[in-house]
Order: structure tokens, then C-alpha cells, then sequence
């Protein structure tokens, strides 16, 4: 199986679906083992990210891996944690920001990756196109989808992007730091210390 994920890890890695229609050549970044027990369901990567070649190695990353409680060798270990984001390449800036991501991605390689990924047991959505994707039925927006998340809970929870840019967000929304985190760290704990036993 293991050689079987590998062939399509490689032809994910070397996709150029949407090469004619984005800024950059294609660099699909991603990360995934049949073993990760948890899923880091993101939006795409930026442009730093395209030009160092690791997902969330920036401040958003820093705050995800603190509301996760882990440290960057296990994020980064691909056998506990899988990050396959919506898009897997760079999407280009719009005027607010980044462009949304590609659905040549999801449209052509989600549905191969995710069933080659038996043992996740917790998905971690993240943003508004994510949300989208994994809990296509929501219709709130992302803060009431956010606060709802024990709606989803234990298989999947809906997050804000860990950016700085959501800093106001956090300061406005208390509830999520004091009665989200701690039970998602503890979540995670458990299932890092499965993988680790087994």
C-alpha cells in the first residue's frame, strides 16, 4: 500500500494541471502518510511558502502549532500529521490579498488522497474555502460555523486561519482561546499518543 500512496504522492507532487494560470511554475506542496492520524485541511499556500517549499513554516504556523500543542518534528512528521490543503500551489495576490485556491486540486486528486488516508480521525478545517469543501452543507458564516464546532466535533473542526491578520478576530472572539483550545490540544495529544503506540 505504502509503495501504491508513494506512485500518488509523486504524480500530486508533479501535477502542472494549472500551470497556464498561475503566476508561478507549479511547486504542489503538500504532506501525507497512511498512518497520519490527523488532517490539516488548509486554504493554499503563499508565495513564501512556494519559495521554501514547507507548509505553515511562517507566524501562522507558529500560532497553529501552539493551538495544536505540538512541536515542528512532529507537525512535520508526515506519519502523524497529514496537510493537504484545497489548492497546492501558489494562486497569485488579488487585490485583498491572495487569490482563492485552484479547484484543479481538489477536483482532480482530494478524493485519491483522502481515501489513501485511512486513519485520520480528526480533520482540522481551516478558512473559509476548506470549510467549504468539508462541510459543504454550511451555509453561516466562518464564525458562527467556528462557534458551532462542537456540532462536528470529534471528526472534524472547523478553524480561522492561524494568520496574523485574524489577530482582531481573536481578540473580538475570547471564547475560542479559553473553550476551543484546550480541548483540541488534548484531542491531539491523545491521538499523537495512539499513533506513537501503535
Amino acid at each position: 500500500m505504502t509503495t501504491q500512496f508513494d506512485s500518488l504522492l509523486a504524480e500530486v507532487r508533479n501535477c502542472t494541471l494549472c500551470a497556464a494560470n498561475i503566476p508561478l511554475a507549479p511547486r504542489p506542496i503538500l504532506q501525507a502518510h497512511p498512518s497520519a492520524r490527523l488532517l490539516i485541511a488548509g486554504q493554499a499556500p503563499g508565495v513564501r511558502t512556494h519559495h521554501v517549499g514547507i507548509p505553515f513554516d511562517d507566524a501562522s504556523g507558529n500560532r497553529l502549532r501552539d493551538w495544536l500543542g505540538i512541536n515542528r518534528e512532529t507537525f512535520y512528521n508526515a506519519k502523524k500529521v497529514a496537510i493537504v490543503p484545497m489548492g497546492f500551489c501558489y494562486p497569485g495576490t488579488g487585490k485583498s490579498g491572495d487569490l482563492p485556491p485552484r479547484t484543479e486540486c481538489s477536483q482532480t486528486w482530494h478524493e485519491s488522497l483522502f481515501s489513501a488516508l485511512p486513519n485520520i480521525q480528526l480533520k482540522l478545517v481551516i478558512g473559509q474555502y476548506a470549510i467549504g469543501y468539508h462541510l459543504p452543507n454550511e451555509r453561516d458564516s466562518l464564525t458562527e460555523v467556528v462557534k458551532n464546532w462542537q456540532k462536528y466535533w470529534p471528526n472534524i473542526l472547523p478553524l480561522p486561519h492561524p494568520s496574523p491578520r485574524n489577530n482582531l478576530w481573536l481578540k473580538r472572539n475570547l471564547w475560542f482561546e479559553a473553550e476551543l483550545l484546550p480541548v483540541l490540544k488534548t484531542k491531539v495529544a491523545e491521538l499523537l499518543k495512539l499513533a506513537d503506540s501503535t
